[in-house]
């Protein structure tokens, strides 16, 4: 099924470049060979964000294009490779997967600028699977370069290792033509090798199981790395699409590089996945890192950052001695685009690239830009982490909204729906900019695609109220630990944990409490078994039993790859086909004007009036500080983020408010004589009649109440489900 540069021969001939020596090198048996790294683009070709609808210049391969032109010229010789997330990330990306879809014979907009470029060879990251393998093999039909993965093997179904067929072809020996320091040509025979996270079969695991198996990244790559030296390689290049964790080391990891850089054999490592900087000062004091020299247990390493905001480059010697080259030296360097401290573009975009996309980026702006409804307040996530946030609850609605409908009917009838959402815009690794910033008025597709970042698909999950507990415990472990006792200044967002994993579940309260020590690591592993930070859960007024049941809506992501949301696999009672984004797209449609304000479900614990206890956020949240009495600002950061400090006082915090119960009041009696009557003054309750698509919270709106008054007042036993005809009764105001 792949095109035949995937499955043919291991050897690919490239041409020499045609570039001058540098004058200071004249040594006939040394090669300077420059090894540059793209990766991570996530569709971002052009240097603008279609969230604002503005160019920008912080980030796009337009813009790294110019970079790399630069770098080629700086050198003799030269490599180009890509490290995958490639086709999806942003609208574009969106545009050309499902609004006009990619045909055969098409070439996808990434392709159309990265031919112009002369990459040598690219490797596969986990999003290039988020659309199915039919897009992706329709995708890459389009480079005009070979690609390499040697983890993942076809499905067969037997447990015999032995008979396992790569799917795509595992390594590349390249015939690349250099100059050496005396101006003489040679052959230098380059391996390359590639690698995808294991965890791809359960992210998208619709999309893979029962068609493909993949396997350990160091197992895979001590299996062939041999092999390809074995062929003839002088050099061995390898991209694992896998970070860089110092833990210690599990089957099937997700972020390999520290061991990956152990395999004997390898002379080079590109990385990326994690959207970090290496070498960068955030590595200092991890195991096997030198920052100085820029490698990983003495391997020169290399990860430029994400969405073309750096150009990662290795610069290696290399000596023939004895008939063999051998690398004797090395520099690695990463090249911004953009200078962050003093807010200057370092490069111009590269003309052709942009001319080369510009249908397809005028295409996408015109869907971005079409019409979804209206927000009667503003939606931003700038707060997102410390309190319950509008830009989540929205989210968390539709979903809600999608899965009561869905289940109607069925056997699950009955049962509390609740929902869980993220914050997937909240700054962290990807700087003061990265926020949902959504103004009061009209909402654009392009304000929902803001909302909603990736294209995942609803799904709804069972599990017990034991299990919701640790899911949320889980996701507490996005907070550092506070000391209760201490008048020091103490940061209490942990950006080791993502933030796309900070579920917030509504449909019950509760408050998280800091000064308890997490009780999961961000990748789920236990860390302090007796830990409790999550306080006070409770659902409908009650604390929440061990056993009793909720349906959860989510994601096919988290339902497939969280032991969390998923504890034995068998949980999800939903797959739907249709995607989060778009069901909040028919969410907001379907009241045409929304209201975005926040249900207030969950909150922080209370500590005291000593702790100094601060967050950063985007500086625009400066502006809502009147507004927030929960926090003051303090100090513009030199990462360019706004620091708050957080009032965490008994009186301050306020606890998530339950749902309202109704008030019974004694009936005065009657006075003999006198007929009961009643007053004019006095409103009456009123009767509506659900329709299709309704759902309490949205009744509640508008009739000016709130959906736990009205579930209180007509006792629902389910006030998440309700269905057409049902008659709720409108309490008098």
């Amino acid at each position: 099924m792949w095109k035949g540069a995937l499955a043919a021969a291991l050897s690919v001939t490239l041409a020499a470049m045609p570039l001058a020596v540098s004058a200071e090198t004249g040594d006939g048996n040394t090669v300077h060979l420059r090894i540059m790294e793209t990766s991570d683009l996530h569709v971002n070709v052009m240097n603008y964000d279609y969230f604002a609808d503005k160019p920008t210049d912080e980030y796009g391969l337009a813009k790294t294009a110019s970079l790399i032109k630069k770098a080629r010229e700086e050198v003799p010789n030269s490599l180009l490779f890509d490290n995958g997330d490639l086709i999806q990330g942003n609208p574009l990306g969106d545009y050309v997967a499902t609004v006009d879809k990619l045909q055969q014979g098409e070439t996808h907009p990434v392709y159309k600028a990265m031919n112009l470029l002369d990459y040598d060879a690219g490797n596969l990251g986990n999003h290039e699977f988020n659309y199915g393998l039919s897009f992706l093999e329709t995708s890459l039909a389009g480079a005009e370069f070979p690609y390499v993965n040697a983890n993942i093997y076809k499905f067969d179904g037997d447990a015999d290792e032995t008979n396992d067929k790569n799917l795509f072809t595992p390594y590349l020996i390249l015939d690349k033509e250099v100059t050496d320091g005396a101006g003489a040509k040679h052959q230098l025979k380059v391996g390359v090798i590639g690698f995808v996270p294991p965890q791809i079969t359960q992210w998208d695991k619709a999309h893979l199981e029962g068609k493909v198996t993949v396997k350990d990244i160091v197992k895979t790559a001590e299996k062939f790395v041999p092999e390809i030296k074995a062929k003839g390689a002088d050099l061995i290049v390898a991209i694992p699409h896998s970070g860089f964790e110092d833990i210690p080391q599990t089957p099937l990891m997700e972020n390999s590089v520290l061991y990956l850089s152990k395999v004997a054999g390898i002379d080079a490592i590109l990385f990326g996945h994690a959207h970090k900087v290496f070498p960068d000062k955030s590595f200092e004091g991890k195991t096997g890192v030198d920052l100085v020299k820029g490698t990983i247990n003495g391997v020169p390493s290399v990860e430029p950052g994400y969405w073309g905001n750096n150009l990662g480059i290795i610069d290696l010697t290399l000596q023939k001695k004895d008939g063999k080259w051998a690398v004797v030296d090395s520099k690695t360097a990463v090249k911004p685009i953009f200078d962050t401290v003093n807010k200057v573009p370092l490069v111009e975009a590269d003309q052709s690239v942009v001319d080369a996309v510009k249908e397809d980026h005028e295409h996408t702006l015109e869907y971005v830009r079409g019409p979804v409804g209206k927000t009667t307040a503003p939606i931003n996530s700038w707060f997102a982490l410390i309190q319950d946030d509008p830009s989540i609850q929205i989210v968390t609605n539709a979903q809600k909204w999608y899965v009561e409908k869905h289940l109607q009917g069925t056997e699950y009838e009955g049962i509390p729906v609740l929902s869980a959402g993220a914050p997937f815009k909240a700054g962290g690794r990807q700087g003061p900019n990265y926020y949902t910033n959504i103004k009061a008025g009209d909402i654009a597709i392009k304000n929902v695609a803001d909302l909603y970042l990736y294209s995942n698909t609803v799904n709804a999950l069972l599990v017990t109220g034991a299990e919701l507990k640790e899911w949320l415990e889980w996701s507490a472990g996005q907070f550092k630990q506070i000391d209760p006792a201490s008048t020091e200044k103490q940061e209490l967002i942990n950006y080791d944990f993502p933030t796309y994993n900070f579920d917030v579940i509504d449909g019950v309260t509760y408050q998280i409490d800091v000064t308890k020590p997490p009780k999961y690591e961000p990748n789920g592993t236990l860390r302090n078994e007796g830990a409790k930070r999550i306080v006070n859960l409770q659902f409908g007024g009650n604390p929440i039993k061990a056993d009793q049941k909720f349906i959860v809506a989510s994601n096919n992501y988290r339902a497939s790859s969280s032991k969390f949301a998923n504890p034995d696999g068998k949980r999800i009672i939903l797959a739907a086909p249709d995607e989060n984004r778009q069901v909040v797209i028919d969410y907001i449609r379907s009241f045409k004007t929304i209201n975005p304000a926040a249900d207030g479900n969950w909150s922080l614990a209370s500590i005291n009036d000593k702790v100094n206890v601060t967050f950063k956020t985007s500086p625009d949240a400066k502006a809502a500080d009147e507004a927030n009495k929960a926090i003051a600002f303090t100090a513009d950061t030199e990462d360019g983020y706004a620091e708050f400090k957080l009032d965490l006082r008994p009186q301050a915090v306020v606890k998530p408010a339950e749902p309202t119960k109704p008030e019974v009041k004694p009936t005065e009696p009657v006075k003999p004589g006198k007929p009961a009557t009643t007053s004019p003054q006095t409103p009456h309750e009123t009767v509506y009649t659900v329709k299709t698509g309704d759902t309490l919270y949205g009744i509640a709106l508008k009739h000016g109440t709130s959906w736990q008054k009205l579930a209180s007042y007509n006792k629902l036993k389910n006030p998440h489900l309700i269905y057409p005809g049902q008659k709720i009764k409108i309490p008098a105001k």
